[in-house]
């Protein structure tokens, strides 16, 4: 498959493709300000880590360009609400501030205003680059885990979609089939907003990748049928001692895994590690409107007036996590020794 341009600069705007819009339709949208970014983040037209964190940057960079000064003093006065209005997006995902942290530096270097302004472009680029680097890199390093003939499970969507480049869980499988292993997936749908439905079977259609369909309560069933070789997951942020927030179901996964003496995979960037946090009881965890699982794409599905939870992530204790796939190797116990060195 030709690589999806997920986010693209155009010079005075960015251009996306609206992933609440798939399967369905390809729908590119053009964004002029950076709080259409935000928005979009928000509304998860744009989604997945590294995903946000590349828009973040060229939303700061796009803010930027936009902004007027006299001096570098009041520039960067201006451009503190654009910092905040983006980190200010989605909580849980840590790309989104190591990418803003990027920028706000790149920013700080600059002697003038133009001098700030293509230099924040340029650190957006960069950001940009290095993510791509990064996918490919952890993706050939994952795909030595996969063996031929294997079947592969994966939950919520970790491709070229949730990470503006060649894919993070989704990387893995890719790189495998390009090795010329024969693989399979068996993806969730990823309850409540269907990304593994929607994205994830999308994805791996394009590629020709045999992948099969299920509900998130049917993973249990197949990993005790000795259908499933392992399971590989993406990260929206991982604790200094190795625990691991992802899309909500993943922990069930991580859990059900074990019992079945399955390996329990996580491919993420080092972006996506938190040093900052000792361990996963620190991570917010974002929760989103109850209309997410009372309604499915705007059909009420429930009683009206019934209460509904929402957190978007889990934590899955580092307990349960086989190997962390990165662009800087393959780690796995003991965590907090191992990641500090990154």
């Amino acid at each position: 498959m030709k690589e999806l341009k997920i986010i693209e600069w155009l010079g005075d705007r960015i251009r996306i493709i609206d992933q609440t819009e798939l399967p369905h339709k390809e729908v590119f949208l053009e964004l002029h300000d950076y709080r259409e970014v935000a928005d979009a983040i928000k509304k998860l037209r744009i989604r997945g880590a590294p995903d946000i964190g590349v828009a973040a940057a060229y939303g700061f960079a796009l803010g930027a360009q936009a902004m007027r000064a006299s001096s570098k003093e009041q520039f960067l006065a201006k451009l503190r609400p654009v910092s905040k209005t983006l980190a200010a997006s989605r909580p849980t995902a840590v790309n989104l501030f190591w990418a803003l942290e990027r920028m706000n530096k790149a920013a700080q270097s600059g002697k003038s205003v133009a001098q700030i302004k293509r230099g924040l472009l340029v650190e957006a680029k960069r950001i940009e680059a290095e993510n791509d680097e990064a996918n490919r890199r952890l993706s050939e390093l994952g795909a030595e885990l996969i063996k031929d003939g294997f079947t592969i499970l994966t939950h919520c969507n970790a491709g070229s979609l949730a990470t503006a480049a060649y894919g993070t869980a989704l990387g893995v499988i890719k790189m495998a089939k390009e090795q010329g292993k024969r693989v399979k997936v068996y993806a969730t749908e990823t309850r409540p907003l269907l990304q593994g439905a929607r994205l994830t079977t999308w994805e791996l259609m394009k590629e020709n990748i045999p992948v099969t369909l299920i509900t998130d309560n049917m993973a249990g069933h197949f990993m005790s049928k000795g259908v499933i070789d392992c399971v590989i997951v993406g990260a929206d942020r991982i604790a200094a001692n190795g625990d691991v927030a992802n899309k909500i179901g993943t922990y069930t996964l991580a859990v059900l895994a074990t019992e079945n003496g399955i390996p329990f995979y996580v491919a993420a960037p080092v972006s996506t590690i938190d040093l900052s946090l000792s361990s996963g009881a620190d991570i917010p965890i974002e929760e989103r409107s109850p209309d997410e699982v009372t309604h499915i794409q705007g059909v009420r599905i429930a009683p009206k007036g019934v209460k509904a939870a929402n957190p978007a992530f889990d934590v899955t204790p580092h307990r349960y996590v086989s190997a962390i796939i990165t662009e800087k190797g393959v780690f796995k116990e003991p965590y907090v020794e191992k990641l500090k060195k990154l």
